[in-house]
Parts: structure tokens; sequence; C-alpha cells
């Protein structure tokens, strides 16, 4: 059943408001009192969400299923962009003839996509959810059009950014469509589905990726958003999602934007994250750690950051990023949980494939048929533990397994050696798969449940933000750690063999520059260098168990009413 029109900001909404608010309409409403008879402040807002979720109507049957198969998809573009691109930029850069621009192809997207995932959330709050997240994805796709278009690698790399710029508001605003689709204790099991089915992107992007590159073109790596975004849009363009809260009338679109939006939040972010991404970016692949470059762009990161604390303590409840919202626990324990899980995630799916093919000399399409348990797992733990939340109630116990499993299964995959069994390594992925599928939607739920509906798309934001960071942050950090295990390791195993040679090659290249008497020594140090990553997954989880008790044992089940109960 859709959604009645919101209503509109007026005298009446405001008296309603001020009535629910009152200490004589909180007791009437059965709000606790202390033992001195002063009304709590708890009561009377629990009691007003619960007002307002029993009078907002929700959307139900084939409509809820053809709304969570639309964002569903997109999310699963979203992540398949971001890696499909690996496999062809070595054909790109033939073409174009730019090597150079080699990192800017995947980086101009992820700079785009977080400078702006922030505002995003504002942008939610304050205009009708279903066509801000149309918007959004019609930018995403004008950009995939452009990058498959693109004739020039300037022209790519700026396309790139059109559609980071898209996809910033488009993960935050798939998990903010399905909250307002249905009551928040019966979102886990939807959740659990289009976070489990949109992780095969992550998978499926360099498989796909590389057959468009070798039996069509490079360019359908792009195009192929195209005919999945037309069914998108014709699976919810004709549907009413219903919105959280109130919006203001389109007609007071300019003050919004200029009064709402907290642009000058957003001036000083954007550049603060662009600082910060691009010092990460150059100190993994362009110049020294210890360059002037990399140091200055941290220092103007640090600084511009700090300008906009201030900016935003100035600002309170109307910045973009509210520091009240982020100074709760369960907010903050959220973000690092989801911050833990996403680098666990990424660092995995970057580093199992460069095992299978560097080191049991596997083609880049068995090795994502490998990995498989991997994702497999993930995705059926995803839709159980989702489904199991919303029967059981509690978050919490499987935020807590997710960090126990993700910890032990990178301290098992830290074991890997050339000659680890195949029952080994397929055991090993799915005890971590498994992990990664019972914690994924947790820090969401954590959230949605802890803040009110007004603040829910922020919040989402900022989650989605933490993912885009945590992917930068620690792909850089198993990047150093795997070339500085290697530069260590084969000198120690293979003296005989120049470890830049070997890291030049490439992961696919070891074998044709290093002799048959050599391989076995080069391929030692290879196993335990990538080891050396899975002892930073391993920790991670462990960073993320120990802050999932942070996020609050919660029973977010509806509560029947007093007379029902009796």
């Amino acid at each position: 059943m859709a959604e009645k029109d919101p209503k509109m900001y007026d005298s009446e909404t405001e008296t309603k408001e001020q009535n629910l608010n009152s200490p004589e309409t909180s007791k009437e409403l059965g709000s606790d009192t202390s033992s001195t008879g002063e009304v709590t402040e708890e009561a009377p807002k629990a009691t007003q969400e619960s007002i307002e979720n029993e009078e907002r109507e929700y959307i139900t049957g084939l409509k809820l299923g053809m709304v969570v198969v639309g964002v569903t998809l997109v999310c699963f573009l979203v992540l398949l962009d971001t890696s499909i691109i690996v496999t062809a930029i070595p054909v790109i850069t033939t073409q174009f003839h730019s090597l150079e621009d080699l990192g800017w192809y995947g980086s101009s997207y992820q700079i785009a996509s977080a400078c702006l995932q922030p505002l995003a959330g504002r942008i939610y709050t304050n205009f009708r959810t279903k066509w801000a997240f149309l918007s959004f994805f019609f930018v995403f796709e004008l950009g995939s059009l452009l990058c498959g278009l693109a004739t020039s690698s300037k022209m790519l790399i700026v396309a790139r950014a059109v559609a980071g710029l898209g996809s910033a508001g488009l993960m935050n605003g798939s998990l903010t469509i399905i909250s307002s689709s249905v009551p928040l204790h019966k979102s886990p099991p939807l959740i659990g589905i289009m976070m489990g089915f949109c992780q095969l992107g992550i998978v499926l992007g360099p498989l796909l990726g590389g057959a468009f590159t070798e039996y069509t073109t490079w360019r359908w790596c792009f195009y192929i958003n195209l005919p999945i975004g037309a069914l998108v849009a014709l699976l919810l363009i004709f549907i009413d999602i219903p919105d959280q809260a109130a919006k203001p009338p389109f007609k007071q679109v300019f003050n919004t934007i200029i009064h709402n939006l907290d642009l000058t939040g957003f001036v000083l972010f954007a550049p603060a994250a662009i600082q910060l991404l691009l010092a990460l970016e150059y100190g993994q692949s362009q110049y020294p750690w210890n360059s002037a470059t990399v140091i200055g762009l941290f220092c103007g990161a640090g600084g511009t950051f700090i300008l906009f604390l201030l900016w935003e303590y100035h600002q309170g409840d109307k910045a973009m990023i509210p520091l009240s919202m982020v100074a709760k626990r369960n907010v903050w324990s959220s973000c690092l949980v989801m911050m833990s899980i996403f680098a666990v995630t990424l660092c995995t799916s970057y580093y199992l494939p460069v095992y299978f093919q560097a080191i049991q000399n596997k083609s880049p399409m068995l090795s994502g048929v490998y990995i498989l348990p991997s994702i497999l797992s993930q995705l059926a733990v995803a839709v159980t533990s989702g489904a199991l939340i919303g029967k059981m109630g509690y978050y919490l116990p499987w935020a807590v397994v997710c960090g126990i499993l993700t910890s032990i299964g990178g301290g098992l995959l830290s074991t890997l050696t050339p000659t680890t069994t195949t029952g080994k390594w397929v055991g090993y992925q799915i005890l971590a798969g498994a992990g990664r599928g019972a914690g994924f939607q947790t820090p969401i739920i954590a959230v949605q449940n802890t803040l009110p509906p007004s603040q829910i798309s922020i919040a989402m934001s900022i989650l989605m933000f933490i993912q885009t960071l945590s992917g930068a942050v620690f792909l850089t950090f198993a990047d150093v750690i795997f070339s500085t295990g290697l530069k260590d390791l084969i000198p120690k195993y293979a003296p005989n063999v120049s470890s830049q040679v070997v890291i030049a090659a490439g992961a696919t290249g070891i074998r044709d520059v290093v002799s048959t008497q050599n391989l076995p020594g080069v391929l030692k140090a290879y196993a335990k260098s990538v080891d050396h990553v899975f002892y930073m997954v391993a920790a991670m989880g462990v960073w993320g168990l120990i802050f999932s008790f942070g996020m609050g044992w919660k029973d977010i089940r509806k509560k029947k009413p007093a007379a029902e109960q009796v």
C-alpha cells in the first residue's frame, strides 16, 4: 500500500508536535515517570515516534518486491563499477597511451563519491526520497554513458568522476528507501538480501571486465549500466515511496538549498576528503610517503577537517554531520564496526585472487570461481541473519559473531602456503564469508533503531562514507604491507632474484621473469606476503568484535500496546 502525500510544514502540524511534546500529553500517552513524579525525556520521544510509525503507510506485496529488486540492482551496479575497470585498465592505457593516468581511473571515481556522500544525507533529509534517489542514479548513468563514449584519457577520468558523484547518494539512498518502505522491525531481512546480493558486484566486476575487454570492448564495462538502469527506472518510477519525515514543499526548493543543506560545511569537508584520499593515492603509487607532496596533503586534510569540525559544532543540529548525532555511542560504535567489516571484505576480495593467480597460477576467471565459497557463504548468512534478527529482535549477537568469525577466518587465511589443499582454503573462506554475512547489516540496523526517522538518511550517508574511507585507507595499508613483505622476503627465500623485478612484473607475470630454479622461493615469499595482509584482516576482525559491544543491546521487534499485553 503506497503512502499518502507527506504533510507540509504548516501551523497545524506545528501545533500537533507541540501537543505531543507537552508533559500533559505525555502523561496521557502513558509516559514513564521517575520516583519524584517528573516525566522522563525518553518516554515522550519514543511515544511520539511510535505514533508516527503507526500512522505511516508502508509498501507491501508486489510493489515492495519491485522496490527491493530495484535498490539491490542499483547497489550491485555501484559496487560493480568500483571493480569492473580493474581488468580493463591495461587495454585502456594502451589505447589512450596513458599509463601515467592509470591510478586516476579508479581514484577519480572514489574521490568524487566520498566528498559528496555526507551532503547526500542532507539532500535526502530535505527532498522527496524517491526523486532524490532517481536524480543521483541519473547522474551515475550519465557518467557511465560518458565513460563508454570517452575519446581520450582525460575525458574518461572526468566521466568517472561524474559517475562517482552520482554513486555518492545511491547506497545510502537504497538503505533510506528500505527503512522508509517497511516498519523498522521488518527491515533487517530486506537489508540482508540487499547487502548480500550487492556484494557480488565486487567479485563479478573483474570477471565481467575481463570478459568484455577480451571478447567485445572495454566500453561495455560502462555500457552494461545503461540497460540495467532502464530496468531500475521502470521498477521504481511509478511506485509512491514513503518518506520518513515531512519535507518542505517544492516551491521552497531554493530556500531549502541555501538554508538547510549546510553548503559551507560541504565546502570545508570536500577539500579535506579530497586531500586525504589524494595523499593515500600518491603515497601508494607516485611519491614516497615522506615526500613534501604527501605530507603536505595529509597536513592540509587535517587542518581543513579541524575547520570543518568547528563549523559543524557552530551549526549544531543544522550541520551537514550533526556532531550530537555522531557523539552517540551506538552511532560511533556502528561506524567503527562498519569500517572493520568493509576493510575485511575488500582486503579479502583483493588479495585472495592474488594468491590464486600468482601462487596457484590460475587464470583471472578461475580465481573468481575459487573465491565463490567466500561470497556464497556471505550471501547465505546475510539473508539468514537478517531474517533471524527480525524474528529474534537483537542485532548485537550477530555483530559479535561477525567479529569472532572474521578474526578466526583471517587468521586461518594467513596460513595459506603454495601447497595448501583445496579443502582447507575452501573451509577458511566459508568461515570468513559467514562472519562477514552475519555482521554486514548490523551497524545499519543499530543506527536506524537509535536515531529518529528525520536523521536516518544523514546517518546512512555517514556509514557509506565510512565504507569508502575504509576501502581507501586499508587497501593502502594492505598494499604497503604486501610490498614491504616482498622486499624483505624475496632476498631471504630467493637471494638470486631482484625483488624490484618481481614486484614490477605483477601478480600474473612472476613466471616470465623468474627462472624455474628460483620460482619456489619466490612463490613462498609471495605467499607469506599475502599472509601478512591477512594478519591485518584478522586484527580488523578483533577491532570489530571490540567495538560491536558499543552498538547497544536493544530489542527492535514491534512492541505490543499495553492493552494487548494484558
